[in-house]
């Protein structure tokens, strides 16, 4: 489309009229080349000049990332990948050969296998042709093949085509009965979303509840998972942080949450949910029944939502301590409260470690109909969440069942690696609670420790010279010491006046020796410096 010159083109290849005056005839076949040469970038063109090159600045983006922080992707994680490339370039001078990622829970990242069973039918999902083949039967097990055909039967379109927003209804009809089966009750695929991981169904329901304008406030628990206080950063909502009690193992003081919300609308803030994760990130606490009836008596009392994060129900190390879900509580509870429930899960954690997958759920419990139709709005924004992390996450909820052909190959793998990870956990709290000024709880669910530090005080002065957060300095240290990366405790909220780091005990079990040896020295030489 040539807008001007077209007009100017058609005259031009009209035959000149015998009338016409000559200046005219010639003319304007000279104008329309002019033209044309400056549509096509000739030397002759007459451009305007460009103005002045200009690229954004800090000034100029959304101010709200700017004061967004997520400590578990941060300084020490940003360090820690210079070192490798330097590493990889043999231009390093540190006193280790391997940098141990201990500060992130990505079990694969660290040397987990991945299940064989699930991985069978996502390869078949991947490349439905490979059921044609002969030699298939030998190359995948029978049950792995029925299940991908039960999926693509159901999905005639496979996982390259967009799915429904809410997802797969095959999949969330097999959420809704691992719910039922769990929890001994009813659920509906109807209330089930299927997620890009956990994190994303988080960032929906925010989004949702949250109106902006800075006068809602959303009660979290501190230490917390900096997902919450990033995104809350992100809408200008205000973090309201209830503080659990480290000496009674990170329990969650119902008065501390009144107390927090009484503050809150003395200063105007209007109070609008209630996270709790449980088991706990980074604390490892896994709450008790009646402290979980308690929580659903504030919420309904108060009018809040409760939004339950619950992605590390199958990482249960204390026997005393069982993983419950609200939605149970609730059920269970007489007269039953009038609540407002949110539960996620994931793909991620337990005993799967499919991070890169993205896999994950929520259900609600007691919402209003028209509220649910403009959170399936929301959601179909996004068109929906990724089908391999779907096709995964209903995997998660309906593994092989007894006298299925991978039924003993997988729980065989499911429990060693569970046992595997009670053991590493005991081991490096173990190891911990050895260390000088150093004490941990023992972690009854998740996949952190998160201990306490008492920092010698020119330590903290140094760290104040270098313009560091005292556990940030200590944690900057063990990296440059030992290549184990931790999280500071800062970058989860923490008691005022005290000190932690974050670390997984997900390195196998055959390092984790070598992990606690590494953090003893450096601790012991670090305490040394600065006595």
């Amino acid at each position: 489309y040539l807008g001007g010159a077209g007009f100017e083109m058609r005259q031009a290849l009209r035959p000149a009229a015998q009338t016409a005056r000559p200046v005219a005839q010639t003319a304007r076949p000279l104008a329309l080349r002019r033209r044309l040469s400056t549509l096509h970038g000739g030397a002759d063109a007459l451009r305007k000049p460009y103005p002045p090159s200009h690229v954004l600045t800090l000034g100029e983006i959304n101010p709200n990332v700017l004061s967004a922080q997520y400590a578990v992707r941060g300084e020490l994680v940003q360090r820690a990948a210079a070192i490798k490339e330097e590493m990889a370039a043999g231009s390093a001078n540190v006193p280790f050969k391997k940098v141990l990622e201990c500060n992130i829970g990505n079990p694969q990242a660290v040397g987990q296998s991945p299940i064989g069973f699930n991985r069978q039918v996502l390869s078949l999902m991947v490349c439905p042709a490979l059921l044609d083949q002969p030699g298939v039967d030998a190359l995948f097990a029978p049950d792995a093949i029925a299940r991908a055909k039960e999926y693509l039967a159901a999905i005639p379109s496979g996982v390259g085509a967009y799915s429904d927003s809410q997802g797969f209804r095959i999949v969330r009809e097999q959420v809704a009965d691992f719910i039922s089966s769990r929890d001994g009750l009813p659920a509906s695929p109807e209330d089930i979303f299927l997620t890009d991981g956990a994190s994303k169904g988080v960032g929906f329901l925010l989004s949702l509840i949250l109106r902006g304008g800075g006068s809602d406030g959303l009660l979290v628990p501190i230490p917390q998972y900096p997902l919450y206080s990033a995104t809350l950063a992100l809408q200008e909502t205000h973090m309201l942080g209830y503080e659990l009690d480290e000496a009674a193992g990170w329990s969650l003081p119902i008065s501390l949450l009144e107390a927090e919300l009484e503050d809150a609308q003395a200063k105007g803030v209007a109070t609008r949910a209630l996270v709790v994760i449980n088991p706990g990130n980074p604390t490892g606490n896994s709450l008790p029944y009646d402290n979980m009836v308690e929580c659903i008596d504030f919420c309904a009392k108060h009018g809040l939502v409760l939004m339950a994060d619950e992605v590390y129900q199958e990482n249960i190390w204390d026997g005393g301590r069982p993983f419950h879900s609200f939605k149970k509580v609730l059920m269970e509870m007489s007269p039953r409260p009038n609540l407002q429930l949110v539960s996620f899960h994931s793909t991620s954690k337990g005993f799967l470690g499919e991070c890169g997958l993205r896999g994950g759920y929520f259900e609600i419990v007691g919402f209003d109909p028209e509220v649910k139709a403009q959170l399936l709005k929301l959601i179909s924004i996004g068109l929906c969440s990724n089908t391999l992390g779907q096709i995964a996450t209903g995997l998660m909820v309906q593994p092989p069942r007894p006298g299925d052909a991978s039924y003993e190959i997988y729980s065989g793998e499911r429990d060693a690696i569970l046992a595997s990870m009670k053991r590493r956990a005991t081991m490096l709290v173990d190891g911990l609670n050895a260390l000088e000024g150093v004490t941990c709880n023992q972690p009854q669910g998740a996949m952190y420790a998160f201990p306490s530090i008492t920092l010698p005080p020119k330590a903290i002065a140094a760290a104040k010279d270098a313009g560091k957060v005292p556990d940030t300095f200590y944690a900057l240290a063990l990296l440059e010491a030992t290549g184990i990366v931790v999280v500071p405790g800062s970058g989860f909220g923490q008691k005022e006046g005290t000190w932690h780091f974050r670390t997984t005990f997900l390195p196998p079990e055959s390092e984790m020796t070598d992990v606690v040896d590494r953090m003893t020295a450096f601790h012991a030489d670090f305490m040394g410096k600065y006595a």
